[in-house]
């Protein structure tokens, strides 16, 4: 039984991660199409508007719960992982990523509104922090007790690092075109 449930869990994480990336990067197209003049403008809010409603609403919010729902039935199975110090400190990065979930709802439903606070730079890096997430929650999950801390933070914090990096370059490439 815990194997199917591992298998839907897994099935969902991927669901809900796409979810999230593709939320994002919907986002930053929004974002940019403020800067169109009108009546493209218009066009492009209303149909992101769309996307965003759909993919957020159909996709991201439903795979969520079903990845919630999956992880708490897998400790219900077998109880003697949160004894295991790793399980606590991955709940702790999947917090995290349910926040970043609830903060991309909150900026949805700005853009929907008209308000556009964060540039599509800032929006670029915000999603790189889903990654770092993943990335944590992924490593604590496969390598449980056997992953080193000092190499796991060094580990995050240089992707952390590389990931912005990447995102300055490529601003500074898109703005030379």
């Amino acid at each position: 039984m815990y194997e199917y449930v591992l298998a839907i869990h897994i099935i969902f994480v991927v669901c809900w991660m796409a979810g999230l990336f593709y939320m994002v990067r919907l986002f930053i197209y929004h974002t940019e199409a403020q800067a169109k003049p009108e009546p493209d403008r218009s066009i492009l809010s209303a149909q992101f508007e769309v996307m965003e409603k759909k993919l957020w609403y159909i996709i991201a919010v439903p795979s969520m719960f079903i990845v919630l729902a999956a992880g708490t039935t897998m400790v219900c199975i077998k109880p003697g992982f949160m004894l295991m110090a790793w399980l606590p400190i991955k709940l702790g990065f999947v917090i995290g990523l349910i926040i970043y979930h609830y903060i991309c709802q909150h900026k949805m439903k700005q853009m929907r509104k008209g308000i556009f606070k964060w540039t599509s730079t800032q929006l670029r890096l915000w999603n790189e922090l889903a990654t770092i997430l993943l990335f944590a929650i992924v490593f604590l999950a496969v390598k449980k007790d056997g992953l080193s801390w000092i190499f796991g933070v060094v580990g995050i914090v240089s992707l952390g690092v590389i990931l912005m990096i990447a995102v300055k370059i490529y601003k500074r490439f898109r703005e030379k075109r």
